[in-house]
């Protein structure tokens, strides 16, 4: 029909969907607590999130933020330095701000997921067991006590949005709550270490790199299962796998 929007499809798996219709993200998912989560977070969060249009359960409406993504997991980045330090200032504000009222996971609950997916990692052969148990146990740096901080739990390089130096906004917040500060700046940095020195200084702050590094090995091992049966590929190049190889 003239004049419609085109809808584009820009993740689908049997959870939930994200559709695009012009300016518009409808998010669609089977998980309405996640949806709170995320609507909940973002009334929270001092930095910039998108604007929430609408909600009718199971769809959730956005505006679409301004600008483009940081970066892509297995793709360099275009993005200047002085855009991944000001990734890094929004990610201190965000770490700074009141405790969200919800509870996060801790590294007890965390260590027996990650023991698991290990387990299923060996049992099917999905990749070598020198790569698995190498990594298991760099991934145990990072599950040591810490003090909570307001986190956004799945800050993947392209959840961030900027225009020229400056960020427009951080989206997908279904994983905020309290968590580990370090976790965040790892999931940022994934496959883009390259820009951790960037993303520290705008930081402000002294991190332990050594945690960093704990988390990309804890992250990659413990989403090989999701990513291949959601039919996401964690062995193309730059991806979870080239992650894990690199801490060999």
């Amino acid at each position: 029909m003239a004049g419609m929007e085109q809808v584009e499809v820009v993740v689908a798996h049997h959870e939930c969907a994200t559709l695009r219709v012009g300016d518009v993200f409808l998010k669609i998912d089977s998980d309405q607590a996640r949806t709170g989560v995320e609507v909940a977070a973002m009334a929270l969060a001092p930095i910039p999130t998108p604007r929430v249009l609408w909600r009718k359960p199971p769809v959730l409406a956005l505006a679409a933020l301004p600008g483009a993504a940081l970066g892509r997991l297995g793709e360099p980045s275009a993005a200047s330095p002085a855009a991944w330090a000001a990734a890094g200032a929004a990610v201190r504000k965000l770490h700074d701000a009141p405790l969200p009222p919800w509870p996060g996971r801790g590294p007890d609950e965390i260590r027996a997921r990650l023991d698991g997916e290990c387990e299923w990692l060996l049992a099917n052969d999905v990749i070598p067991r020198d790569l698995v148990t190498h990594n298991r146990r760099i991934a145990e740096t990072a599950l040591r006590p810490w003090t909570p901080v307001f986190a956004h739990g799945d800050l993947q390089v392209a959840h961030v949005f900027i225009v020229g130096d400056e960020i427009t906004g951080v989206i997908d917040w279904t994983e905020a709550g309290p968590g580990d500060a370090l976790f965040d700046l790892a999931i940022l940095t994934l496959g883009h270490e390259e820009h951790l020195d960037e993303v520290v200084a705008g930081y402000g702050a002294d991190v332990d790199r050594d945690v960093i590094r704990a988390w990309w090995s804890l992250r990659s091992l413990q989403a090989i299962r999701w990513l291949a049966e959601h039919g996401f590929d964690p062995a193309a190049p730059g991806c979870e796998i080239d992650v894990l190889k690199a801490r060999m």
